[in-house]
């Protein structure tokens, strides 16, 4: 579909060498789901994240997340009106379509909390008052999985509202040559429009809900889940959430494909990136918990008979 070309072509535009990690990004989009992007630092964590929010015709924000950043930061808080003689909501930077949330693991669980019932639910509470969120509403967050100096690891509540977690890898040599050549954070970023409209993305969602899933498929998703809770390796499987979550990424990438109707590659494909992260490897296996995890995953992916 054009609408998606072009947004593809555009993060290809500042996002070098990895195609793979623009689809997963798209995908993650039309599922209507929050995006949680973990790697080492500068392999374009924010580079990706940034070029997103900047395809998007819609209200952007970035929160720098910090460890003294407060709840009231990032949701807004209620000012004194001297003239009305009455509190008056100021929203915070969450009341946006794409949240850009950097590092987020160096915020503290009480302001980490602040994002989770508008990642969850669409809409916050301060002050006993209830706020929707705009439509649509995609939080993009980035964090460091090898530094912990100043940093707090994120609940599972909170890992279990982003749809994916997507991990970016080092660029080949071909790639990083193009990068020192070509600058794209101080080009092609910079210079970045919008090549999506909010419309555009609410039909392409609307789109990826009709996508038809065979009850067969639905029964494959459901066993993937219960392979993850029935493993002697996994402390903590998948939940009902999640299964959920594939499903709609399966919908998704159906849709990346141009069809209306989904194929086991659909599931396949999205078992790492939307179970990694909300599943736990017993003990024995923390040397490389992810690393673990994704191991596990590939097991469960052989011994689960796919639907022919």
């Amino acid at each position: 579909m054009e609408p998606i070309q072009r947004l593809r072509r555009n993060l290809a535009a500042c996002f070098f060498g990895n195609q793979g990690a623009i689809d997963r990004a798209v995908t993650c989009l039309l599922a209507r789901g929050h995006l949680l992007i973990e790697d080492v630092p500068g392999v374009g964590k924010t580079t990706l994240a940034t070029a997103i929010a900047r395809s998007i015709d819609a209200a952007l924000s970035r929160i720098q997340l910090t460890p003294d950043l407060m709840p009231s930061d990032v949701v807004g808080v209620g000012v004194w009106d001297p003239g009305e003689s009455r509190f008056v909501f100021k929203p915070g930077p969450i009341f946006a379509n794409v949240v850009l949330a950097d590092e987020i693991n160096r915020a503290t669980p009480r302001t980490q909390s602040a994002l989770l019932e508008a990642m969850s639910e669409s809409q916050v509470t301060v002050d006993g008052v209830t706020h929707r969120m705009r439509s649509p509403f995609l939080v993009l967050a980035t964090q460091n999985p090898v530094e912990f100096e100043g940093t707090y690891f994120l609940p599972e509540a909170q890992l279990d509202r982003f749809l994916m977690r997507l991990s970016l890898g080092y660029p080949s040599q071909e790639d990083e040559a193009r990068v020192l050549i070509d600058d794209p954070r101080r080009t092609a970023l910079a210079e970045l429009s919008p090549v999506m409209t909010c419309d555009e993305l609410e039909a392409l969602q609307r789109r990826t809900d009709a996508v038809k899933v065979d009850p067969v498929l639905a029964g494959y998703a459901v066993a993937l889940a219960r392979a993850t809770r029935e493993s002697e390796r996994l402390h903590l499987g998948v939940s009902p959430r999640g299964t959920l979550s594939l499903l709609q990424a399966a919908r998704a990438s159906a849709v990346l494909a141009d069809r209306d109707y989904c194929v086991p590659e659909d599931f396949v494909s999205n078992v790492i990136p939307v179970f990694g992260h909300r599943c736990i490897a017993r003990e024995q296996y923390h040397a490389d918990a992810a690393d673990s995890v994704r191991q596990i995953l590939k097991q469960v992916l052989e011994t689960v008979p796919s639907p022919v």
